[in-house]
């Protein structure tokens, strides 16, 4: 994790007789302090964390409000991050390959071999990390804790037949993508996926971050807050699409269990190793993962490697699976502003050569090696939308305002 920058003074401010805000902020980034506390003023925050690494210094590290009704955010708390885990376990790929042990571009069967069936021989490991491969969601009716049984899931996806020819269409896989990678992790590495973050990149790095929690840390963890959509909510195409039976939308919503209401927030919940969804860190597990992706750095990528983290591997004007403009590189999400197209649409603004992934509800990390920076977003309450809702986008707009200034 990279060290605080000298100039970080520590911030302290109470809001009101129940949210306190703590931590440390450089001077010249106060604009996000000031965002971050207008979340919980103005914006419904209950308990979040922010994290800002600026040239390999930490120069943002806030937390604040309630991680549980009767106590408040610690510094050292945690919360279940749901897709921006995505990002931790692409890097698990990328890592293999960066060390000659995996070719991205080799068919998935041929590290799988029970996965050729059905029309899938040709897929290949890079199109479970752009969405492409053809199985956001499976057909059979699940199992309520389908999530947290790997071994049930992969016998699903072994047997399923895809949605289009792999690599043919993008479909954001909200789900299968972190079993679809862990499975070929397990079979190039030997270890879970959860096992070999924890071994070969949260562990040297010296991140709080968990695909797969130990017990140990159990009592950190604070609690989703799932959100609940008003009557008068606005109806998007992704909405419209999940009334219909069979639809990638309605499979999306009505078959994977019920990890996203029940299981999120229990013991068997936090210990399962779900890599596309269940990561438990904070902002500054996520800024710390972003940071190390530098040229030259701890993990050891090289610059090539890097810049591909940017281009945009996959793209598309309508995503299969979300109804709305989608860009994706390999494992990450890319800039994707839609706020002046004619139908609903979610944006994540972000630097033109950054890359990330946001997370159900708004968490997010990204790094923007233009700019020099690496951020993170982690919060209890869950916002409205598909990709960055207010809450989050307002810390970034001021993170980029600071950098401007």
């Amino acid at each position: 994790m990279p060290a605080r920058h000298d100039d970080a003074a520590r911030f302290s401010r109470m809001l009101d007789d129940t949210v306190t805000i703590e931590g440390w902020c450089h001077p010249r980034f106060a604009a996000v302090a000031e965002a971050f506390a207008r979340n919980f003023t103005d914006r419904d925050e209950a308990g979040a964390s922010v994290a800002l690494v600026h040239d390999g210094r930490l120069v943002v590290d806030l937390w604040g409000g309630a991680a549980t009704a009767d106590r408040p955010w610690q510094a050292d708390d945690l919360v279940v991050v749901f897709s921006a885990t995505k990002a931790a376990t692409a890097l698990s790929l990328h890592l293999l390959a960066e060390r000659g042990r995996l070719d991205l571009d080799r068919p998935v069967a041929g590290y799988w071999p029970e996965f050729a069936g059905n029309g899938k021989d040709r897929a290949t490991v890079r199109m479970i990390l752009d969405h492409t491969i053809g199985l956001p969601v499976l057909r059979p009716q699940l199992k309520a804790d389908c999530i947290t049984d790997a071994a049930y899931m992969i016998d699903h996806l072994a047997a399923e037949t895809p949605f289009w020819e792999p690599g043919t269409r993008t479909g954001y896989h909200p789900l299968t993508m972190g079993f679809l990678a862990a499975e070929v992790v397990r079979r190039v590495d030997g270890r879970s996926l959860g096992r070999f973050f924890a071994d070969e990149i949260a562990g040297p790095l010296g991140l709080d971050f968990w695909i797969g929690l130990p017990e140990e840390h159990e009592a950190r963890v604070a609690p989703v807050i799932i959100h609940r959509p008003p009557r008068d909510a606005q109806t998007t195409p992704f909405l419209l699409a999940a009334r219909e039976p069979g639809s990638i939308a309605n499979l999306f919503v009505f078959n994977s269990g019920d990890f996203a209401i029940r299981g999120v927030n229990t013991r068997a919940g936090h210990a399962a190793e779900i890599g596309a969804a269940g990561g438990i860190t904070n902002a500054r597990g996520l800024a710390g993962l972003y940071a190390a992706l530098v040229p030259g750095g701890p993990l050891g990528f090289s610059a090539d490697t890097l810049a591909g983290f940017a281009e945009a591997s996959s793209a598309t004007h309508l995503d299969a699976t979300l109804l709305q403009p989608m860009r994706f590189g390999p494992g990450f999400m890319l800039r994707m502003d839609n706020r002046r197209r004619p139908q609903p649409a979610d944006s994540l603004v972000i630097g033109h050569r950054a890359f990330g992934h946001v997370g159900a509800g708004g968490s997010v990390g990204f790094a923007d090696p233009e700019a020099g920076i690496a951020f993170g977003y982690a919060m209890t309450r869950m916002g409205p939308g598909l990709l960055l809702n207010p809450r989050g986008q307002s810390l970034v707009d001021a993170a980029y305002a600071a950098l401007a200034a």
